[in-house]
């Protein structure tokens, strides 16, 4: 069913909101926009699917949105991050109660961020068309296909959930995505913050000069292209970004002798704009900076501990059923090596009492790893009980005496 009209979309909503959970999904055009242009919301219950086209003419999408702030109706997304963070920034509303199919997946031990059509493979069976998968949604009509794609996207997340679901249950797990889906549906995780826009540069800066001007910069970038919604790259791209904060340049001559800055750039309002971030950038208190990467991986982590608990994650993956990528990050990883109270989720919830715990007892040498038959094993020790590494052999002198006179060296 396509849906072009306020009153359609009503009924449509008014019939879900007595359905125990609606799938969800949409479809957007993200090229020419910083913020995501939504094109097509699809939805379906046991009644089955519609397709609303949000782009239809005087369309008011306030139906839907209530629909999504629902707290008696569940809705259902696969890999909903992007899908939410429309729904706040159109509507100021974030989507609650919400599962997340690929995070429960990722409980569940599928892997880390299957794709969809993979999880409807492995647990329905059905193979799905994924040819419409990038055609352009504000594109009107709608082809037959996109509509017959667009209502796959949902009719069978509807049995993917119910498999999930079940599961989790029979594992003991559903509180473990309770978890996560309170952290994808917090306002904070949606707040756009320039003076956070930096952090897409981390790694890749080396010295606390580039990253002072790097963080003015990077802020600047990030809120012209929120204003004027276009893409980061539009007002600046990314390599030009890197060199103005390796070279610092202080004029309008120096802006312009950078290579990767765009030819005539410089005599833009944006010039003027760019070196002030400069300066201010300049300016400031080194002692106030973050730590750059390599002082932050480093911050007190021997590189052999955090090599250790690489090693018992994977196993405590493994033997769990779970994706080590939902338990602990390398970051993560890093940061515990460092400090036992390191504020990352890997010791917190579920994840302390599956990982955590062991992480700790491995760095205070009360668990040790070893290999049997083939397998990483972990085996609890006594605190104190470290057998000693035996001493250095002494090598011996193996230097052949020449034989005596008339004697075969043989």
């Amino acid at each position: 069913m396509m849906i072009t009209s306020t009153d359609a979309l009503a009924e449509a909503c008014a019939r879900m909101a007595k359905a125990p959970f609606v799938t969800v999904d949409t479809e957007f055009l993200r090229e020419t926009t910083f913020w995501p242009k939504l094109c097509v919301v699809q939805l379906a219950d046991e009644e089955g699917p519609v397709v609303v086209d949000a782009l239809a003419p005087d369309i008011d999408l306030t139906p839907l949105y209530d629909l999504m702030s629902n707290e008696s109706v569940l809705k259902v997304f696969h890999s909903g991050r992007q899908d939410i963070e429309i729904f706040h920034h159109l509507a100021g509303r974030i989507p609650h109660p919400v599962f997340d199919t690929q995070v429960a997946a990722m409980v569940l031990g599928f892997g880390d961020s299957i794709s969809y059509d993979q999880l409807v493979q492995r647990t329905t069976g059905v193979a799905l068309d994924k040819s419409s998968r990038f055609t352009d949604w504000s594109r009107r009509p709608l082809t037959e296909d996109q509509v017959t794609y667009a209502i796959a996207d949902v009719t069978h997340l509807r049995k993917v959930y119910q498999k999930l679901s079940s599961d989790l249950e029979k594992r003991g797990r559903a509180e473990w995505l309770f978890e996560e889906m309170e952290v994808l549906t917090s306002p904070a995780t949606y707040q756009s913050h320039p003076e956070d826009a930096w952090q897409r540069f981390r790694s890749r800066l080396k010295k606390p000069r580039d990253l002072a001007v790097m963080m003015e910069v990077a802020a600047w970038r990030e809120s012209e292209a929120q204003g004027r919604d276009v893409p980061r790259s539009r007002v600046l791209k990314d390599d030009a970004l890197l060199e103005i904060a390796a070279r610092a340049p202080r004029t309008v001559e120096a802006l312009a002798g950078l290579r990767a800055f765009p030819r005539g750039y410089e005599r833009s309002r944006a010039a003027q704009d760019i070196l002030e971030a400069v300066s201010r950038g300049v300016a400031r208190d080194p002692q106030t900076l973050p730590a750059l990467e390599r002082e932050r991986s480093g911050g007190g982590a021997n590189p052999a501990t955090v090599e250790l608990l690489k090693v018992l994650l994977r196993m405590i993956a493994e033997r769990n059923a779970v994706a080590a990528k939902i338990i602990a990050s390398v970051d993560d990883l890093e940061r515990i090596a460092a400090d036992d109270d390191a504020k990352v989720a890997a010791l917190h919830g579920w994840r302390r009492e599956l990982f955590g715990e062991q992480a700790l007892k491995l760095k205070a040498g009360t668990l040790a790893l070893a290999v049997e038959r083939g397998r990483v094993v972990a085996l609890e020790r006594a605190a104190g009980d470290e057998a000693p590494l035996p001493a250095p052999r002494p090598r011996r002198n193996r230097e052949r005496k020449a034989p005596e006179a008339g004697v075969s060296a043989e």
